[in-house]
């Protein structure tokens, strides 16, 4: 994806937030819920990229998607912005609901001169608190006026990520947004993250590979791979049996005990704070 798709993507979401119709408002009334898609499939080449998917996101959700490759992941996420359209089944928003997004990446033209700010900005309407805030909750102060073709894998992310926060999202969608970070950069990232789940009060909806620092960060975990295969709490997903059969005995023990040391770690942390 290049920068001028990708904002051209965000103009699209912009669009499709002010069309939203009547009907799917008063739909979302009833399911409380920011999106919410029944019986989606999508079917190219006469294969199932999709099939009879169920998935509802709601207020303060952090749900991930994980999955093998080819396993519909990046098609669900662009359904559910309308981005594609599938071929069965409904998608209902919330009334204006405000969507921020990051991709795995874009391609940088190294001799189209862009700042970090400009590109942060762009094509966006914004005020000057919003603007400070996402650049400090963020953490790019110091690349600000860096042009984006000398950024490093890591800046380049933070910088994604704040310009999909910009607009002061109720729900932010990110496709695999550590894909290209070593094993530093993913923890860095996640636990900006999390910080900025927790801070803001917003959903997330996450394509991740990154199976051992989701358990940590995320609320509830979606196993795809065509068809739902499993869903729900981290701790209760690497019992499931789809879970086994798609990422084995070993990776499942793992997260078991991953997913136990962080709660216990959660417990402890907050038993200082408490003084208890």
């Amino acid at each position: 994806m290049n920068v001028k798709q990708f904002i051209n993507n965000d103009l699209l979401i912009l669009f499709k937030i002010k069309s939203s119709k009547k009907d799917c408002h008063q739909k979302m009334k009833t399911t409380n819920a920011l999106i919410s898609a029944h019986n989606i499939s999508v079917i190219k080449n006469e294969k199932a990229i999709l099939d009879n998917i169920d998935i509802e996101i709601k207020k303060n959700d952090f749900l991930t998607i994980i999955g093998p490759n080819g396993a519909g992941k990046t098609m669900l996420l662009k359904c559910l912005m309308e981005f594609y359209k599938p071929n069965s089944g409904q998608i209902f928003k919330k009334h204006n609901l405000k969507i921020g997004y990051m991709p795995q990446s874009i391609n940088i033209i190294n001799t189209m001169p862009m700042s970090v700010q400009n590109f942060i900005t762009m094509r966006k309407k914004f005020d000057e608190i919003s603007f400070r805030q996402v650049v400090s909750e963020t953490q790019i102060e110091k690349i600000i006026n860096k042009q984006l073709s000398v950024l490093s894998g890591g800046e380049m992310q933070r910088v994604l990520l704040a310009r999909s926060l910009l607009n002061n999202p109720e729900l932010l969608i990110l496709d695999e947004p550590a894909q290209n970070l070593d094993v530093s950069g993913q923890i860095y990232f996640y636990n900006l993250l999390q910080s900025i789940y927790l801070k803001r009060g917003l959903s997330i909806l996450m394509v991740s590979h990154d199976l051992h620092l989701v358990m940590a960060s995320t609320k509830k975990v979606l196993c795809l791979s065509n068809h739902i295969c499993c869903i729900g709490k981290p701790q209760q997903i690497t019992k499931d049996p789809e879970f086994i059969s798609m990422f084995g005995k070993d990776m499942a023990n793992i997260m078991a005990v991953y997913q136990h040391s962080n709660e216990t770690e959660k417990v402890q942390h907050n038993n200082i704070i408490t003084g208890e």
